[in-house]
């Protein structure tokens, strides 16, 4: 018997930004899959079998750019991130989090009706986004107020939020 294996490429390319140079990972269909940044937690690691190729990233270029520059604030790309129905529904709350705005681990676990004891399973879920910056998991923060948590490193994190106006200028 012979057993049938279907290839995939995964196409990547880096795309240079104020956050340094982001790595951004499209399926075959054009769909962005990932974008991390240097140094992240569990960050995405380009494989041998992969394809580069900046063509299927030239919208997200575009767009990365014109929010950087202040002009874009809500991104407008097909993404495609595959995780537990849990982690999808967290995901999809993040689409809902307006630039500029906040919102708390609690208010995401409220919004996708999870109970309050499922906090730490939201911000789980938020560390596991694969598309940073464009899936705003920066704009997430503690109940206090705090700045906890972000895969790209705190660092990056302020500076999101305070160019989003979500925090003041230094």
């Amino acid at each position: 018997m012979t057993r049938m294996t279907t290839m995939t490429t995964t196409y990547w390319t880096h795309v240079d930004g104020p956050l340094g140079p982001l790595l951004l990972t499209a399926a075959p269909t054009g769909e962005l899959t990932s974008l991390t940044v240097p140094g992240q937690k569990k960050a995405t690691v380009v494989r041998d079998d992969w394809t580069h190729d900046p063509g299927p990233f030239r919208e997200a270029e575009r767009q990365l750019a014109a929010y950087f520059a202040g002009d874009l604030k809500e991104f407008r790309l097909p993404v495609r991130a595959v995780g537990t129905p849990f982690r999808e529904k967290v995901w999809a709350a993040l689409d809902d989090v307006p630039y500029g705005g906040t919102v708390t681990y609690g208010e995401i676990a409220a919004r996708i009706g999870a109970p309050r004891a499922a906090v730490r399973a939201v911000g789980g879920a938020i560390g596991a986004n694969p598309l940073l910056i464009v899936r705003p998991c920066h704009r997430v923060i503690g109940a206090d107020g705090s700045l906890t948590g972000y895969a790209g490193g705190l660092e990056r994190k302020v500076r999101l939020l305070t160019h989003e106006g979500a925090l003041p200028r230094p």
